[in-house]
């Protein structure tokens, strides 16, 4: 796992395009598992607070309570013309206090969770060619490309 900092230490160019992608509109789409084990996505938003990208809910919303249960997510940046930006990891609850009222700028009640990184992936056309850009927590980076909707061609970062 790595925090934000990590992954834009890693690959700066990419974290660059990422941040970009969910800063250009406030909602995201938060995947996250129900307690049966089916998927259930909700709309969110994110907010990055120094080394750590940050996550928050109404207290004891249903997303909220899946996380609890099981931290495991994926978050899908709302959609634009310059790429699609996908992150997954883990969610773990923030419950200083003190940490919480500084990222939600109040105490009202909530469920705040950091968000730690295991794959970010931006998926973008540059001229006809389909690229989808990967890293990994293990600095592991990846780019595909389908030239034309032709055969996939890999190349290790």
């Amino acid at each position: 796992m790595a925090n934000w900092q990590e992954f834009s230490t890693q690959a700066p160019d990419l974290a660059r395009e990422v941040r970009a992608r969910f800063e250009a509109h406030a909602t995201h789409v938060l995947a996250t598992l129900r307690r049966d084990g089916s998927p259930r996505v909700s709309g969110i938003e994110v907010d990055y607070a120094g080394a750590e990208l940050m996550a928050g809910s109404m207290l004891d919303a249903r997303k909220a309570r899946d996380l609890l249960r099981d931290g495991r997510f994926a978050l899908h940046a709302h959609p634009g013309p310059a790429g699609d930006a996908k992150i997954s990891g883990v969610a773990v609850e923030v419950t200083d206090q003190a940490e919480i009222e500084a990222v939600q700028g109040d105490s009202s009640p909530c469920n705040l969770f950091r968000l730690e990184l295991r794959e970010a992936v931006l998926t973008s056309v540059e001229g006809t060619t389909l690229v989808a850009e990967s890293w990994r927590a293990d600095g592991r980076l990846i780019r595909f490309e389908r030239p034309e909707n032709g055969p996939v061609v890999r190349i290790e970062r």
